[in-house]
């Protein structure tokens, strides 16, 4: 992979790769993640996909992409640790693939720096027909998380454990914000987006970085930036450990735990940690499964997630309710047996199975490419996929004990039936 800085504050890179016949090119503005900005950052790349000055509606969109071959454009928005992106996914046939003289690459950059720089605007701002029907898209998303109990009682745990910390903030912004949204206010975020934020742009393809430079080069270089560098990441910020039952009409009990560990995806225990979640909880072989669910019959589901950019790992269960206590204490003394380093060696090969078939689709598809690397870049994760599988091959048992003894309860969240 190349990495070329294209102006200040703006990077692109490259990965060649001459295996597929599409390809990747993204666009991604990166962002502080906070409440204020979060929804109208969720916001602006769907407006942007709405219309240009030149191609001003879905149908107009729709034709030129087909002319480039059916090529696509879909919106970026992501939360990777202190950081929010908002922008452009573009893919598109291989210009080795396309009719003799045409090309391919050259237009879908254009196109795409079209849609960023020149929107269809109204009174000089967005369209307000275009903003109102996104905001119900995007209220009707946020939505629908609350109609997977599961997922929402995961959401509240985590909202609770980091409600100092820009992680606790979700990433497609809060409800009530979306519907505060106005053209004006929107396009003004745009034009500080524009300004002020580090830019990533990635390509995955055959063509040579050189030359990709020199095409996207052309999107910004009519830009008066005053780019505003970027904090660094940052770890769990500490407070109080809570406890909280809310009530709802639901038949089933869903629990959640947080736990906090000094342990990042810049850490070298990162490793290690991946794989204790999966011995723990991550998978119908784990401890928190086999024991808990298959064993005792305790809960309808089971499972535990790894937050690398945080050092935060969960645990969510379905329940009756009249269990939560006992299924909290099953819960710990599984935790319990990872520190006391009662894992079997086929619990841990399984584990490294997994994580091997995980790293191995890094390569799968232009998409997971750019997934993967774009994302490593701005969360600190240093590791390349071969070092990754190298860092796991050699990872023992009492790696593992160890990464289990650096965790500590800090938040559970019980969402139960009304009494």
């Amino acid at each position: 992979m190349t990495t070329t800085t294209i102006f200040p504050g703006i990077t692109l890179r490259c990965y060649p790769d001459r295996r597929f016949k599409q390809s990747a090119l993204s666009l991604q503005f990166v962002r502080p993640m906070c409440r204020q900005e979060a929804a109208l950052n969720a916001l602006l790349p769907a407006v942007l996909l709405r219309g240009s000055r030149n191609h001003p509606d879905i149908r107009t969109i729709t034709g030129r992409l087909d002319d480039l071959y059916g090529a696509s454009v879909g919106n970026i928005v992501r939360r990777i640790g202190d950081y929010q992106t908002t922008g452009l996914y573009c893919g598109f046939i291989e210009d080795r693939f396309a009719l003799a003289g045409d090309a391919v690459l050259e237009p879908m950059s254009a196109f795409l720096k079209e849609l960023l720089l020149d929107p269809a605007l109204e009174h000089g701002v967005f369209r307000a027909d275009f903003v109102e029907g996104e905001k119900k898209n995007l209220i009707a998303t946020i939505e629908a998380e609350r109609n997977d109990k599961r997922a929402y009682a995961n959401n509240q745990m985590m909202r609770l454990l980091c409600r100092e910390d820009s992680f606790g903030i979700p990433r497609l912004g809060e409800k009530e914000d979306v519907a505060a949204v106005t053209p004006e206010g929107l396009y003004a975020q745009y034009r500080r987006v524009l300004s002020e934020s580090r830019v990533e742009l990635f390509y995955v393809g055959s063509a040579d970085p050189e030359t990709v430079a020199d095409i996207v080069r052309d999107i910004f270089k009519d830009i008066n930036r005053n780019y505003v560098n970027l904090p660094d990441q940052t770890g769990f910020h500490w407070v109080e450990p809570v406890e909280r039952t809310e009530e709802m009409e639901v038949a089933q009990g869903k629990l959640s735990m947080g736990f906090v560990c000094p342990i990042t995806l810049r850490d070298k225990g990162f490793v290690a940690m991946q794989l204790l979640n999966l011995i723990f909880g991550a998978g119908m072989t784990s401890k928190l499964f086999m024991h808990v669910r298959e064993k005792l019959s305790l809960c309808y589901d089971i499972s535990s997630g790894y937050h690398g950019a945080k050092g935060i790992l969960s645990v969510s269960a379905g329940i009756d309710c009249r269990d939560k206590d006992r299924v909290v204490r099953e819960i710990l003394a599984q935790l319990e047996a990872c520190k006391e380093g009662r894992i079997t060696e086929a619990e841990l090969e399984a584990a490294k199975q997994a994580m091997y078939s995980s790293i191995r689709g890094i390569h799968d598809t232009p998409g997971a490419i750019e997934g993967f690397y774009g994302s490593s870049a701005l969360s600190g994760m240093a590791l390349t996929p071969g070092e990754y599988h190298a860092a796991v091959a050699k990872t023992t048992v009492t790696d593992v004990m160890e990464a289990a003894r650096s965790l500590t309860l800090h938040t559970v969240y019980f969402l139960k039936g009304v009494q």
